[in-house]
């Protein structure tokens, strides 16, 4: 469905452009990863959302869909409690409002948010074509 396509590809460049700035914050702070935790924010954060993206734009919605919904669902509780909950230097409250920091706390926010509405997006997606499928 045309719509899905859109609403999802809408959601995973925006998502895209508020990951490298809060990365670009990362690198300019520091605040430093560990190699899992790496591992996890390029494969799950970075790339899952953008082959979703690609996948919506195939015969292969379904599975778009369900890479939308569980990537962004990853993301949304890693950035949850590493920004949120968990103490250390990847918390908004350990970082100063001046500065990096200021890019840093916004898009962290601005994650939070892209990523709940990527969940949103991506179950009404699931939805909707499971739904479709049923009357083909």
């Amino acid at each position: 469905m045309r719509s899905i396509t859109h609403y999802g590809t809408t959601i995973v460049l925006l998502h895209a452009v508020i990951v490298a700035l809060h990365g670009l914050a990362h690198d300019k702070i520091p605040v430093h990863l560990s190699s899992l935790q790496s591992l996890f924010v390029g494969s799950t954060i970075v790339v899952a959302p953008i082959a979703a993206m690609i996948l919506l734009w195939t015969p292969f919605q379904q599975t778009g869909s369900w890479l939308l919904l569980s990537s962004m669902a990853g993301a949304m509780l890693f950035g949850l409690y590493h920004h949120f909950i968990a103490s250390g230097t990847d918390r908004i409250y350990q970082i100063p409002f001046a500065g990096w920091g200021v890019l840093f706390d916004i898009t962290a926010i601005f994650l939070f948010l892209t990523e709940g509405l990527g969940c949103v997006i991506g179950a009404w997606a699931v939805s909707t074509l499971r739904r479709r499928e049923q009357f083909l």
